[in-house]
């Protein structure tokens, strides 16, 4: 079961256990981490899933694909190299331990 990490940034970490396929988003939304708004439930049809992925998993997590890059441009929080929705990463056992930030406009 892949265990990932959620940063907040008033501090607080919100560990997360998810099943292998599942998405980063519905993980933290099932959970109840604030800042992962999902207004689109996954459709990668906005932005508010926005998280910074931490710097040693992001190659792991791999780069954002075209539309999913597109959408980066709208969030509302600053865009970093490792920005990510998180409704477009694919949870695995790889992914265990996983941190992720979830930027402060949106939290």
């Amino acid at each position: 079961m892949p265990k990932v990490i959620f940063a907040t940034s008033d501090g607080p970490q919100h560990i997360v256990d998810a099943q292998p396929g599942d998405s980063l988003m519905s993980a933290a939304v099932r959970n109840g981490v604030p800042g992962i708004v999902a207004e689109c439930g996954g459709n990668q049809s906005c932005a508010t899933c926005h998280v910074w992925v931490r710097e040693e998993f992001a190659e792991r997590v791999g780069p954002p694909g075209d539309m999913e890059d597109d959408l980066l441009d709208l969030a509302v929080s600053e865009r970093r190299a490792t920005s990510r929705l998180a409704c477009q990463i694919t949870l695995t056992q790889e992914l265990s331990g996983l941190i992720v930030d979830v930027p402060p406009h949106e939290s």
